[in-house]
């Protein structure tokens, strides 16, 4: 039987070191995904859960399935932006406008919105904005410059 084990613990002699680190690094495209995509994909959980935690299903019943497909579109971008970031993170403006419409959704969809209904979709409506620009901020500093 072989023996496997490294002496040192150390990887860089191997010989494919180098094309593990730079596969690594482009898969990764020089940004960190937890920072983004972690939080863009639970604020979608969250969005689309939003009317059943805050309870409004019966008072404002246009805005649950609005805030169920917006959260999921959210979460889709999120899980989008993880498994294919070099492709997807051309969509962070559709996030960006995904947040600035669930700002101003519950005086259109909603009927005279109560402050805990417009609390809640504002809140996720910016926070979606503040990530959907820091995604627009990291696609720009991967984009490659010509």
């Amino acid at each position: 039987m072989a023996n496997v084990s490294h002496p040192s613990g150390d990887i860089t002699t191997h010989p494919d070191a180098s094309e593990m680190r730079a596969r690594y690094e482009r898969m990764l495209g020089g940004r960190d995904v937890v920072l983004v995509d972690g939080p863009v994909f639970l604020l979608g959980l969250y969005c689309a859960v939003s009317p059943w935690i805050v309870h409004y299903t019966t008072s404002q019943p246009a805005l649950v399935p609005h805030n169920l497909i917006v959260g999921i579109a959210i979460g889709l971008l999120a899980l989008g932006f993880t498994a294919a970031p070099a492709r997807m993170y051309g969509l962070s403006g559709a996030m960006c406008a995904l947040g600035v419409w669930m700002i101003i959704s519950p005086w259109i969809v909603g009927e005279s919105p109560d402050a805990g209904v417009i609390w809640n979709n504002v809140v996720i409506g910016g926070l979606t904005l503040l990530l959907g620009l820091m995604c627009v901020a990291t696609a720009a500093k991967s984009t490659p410059r010509s």
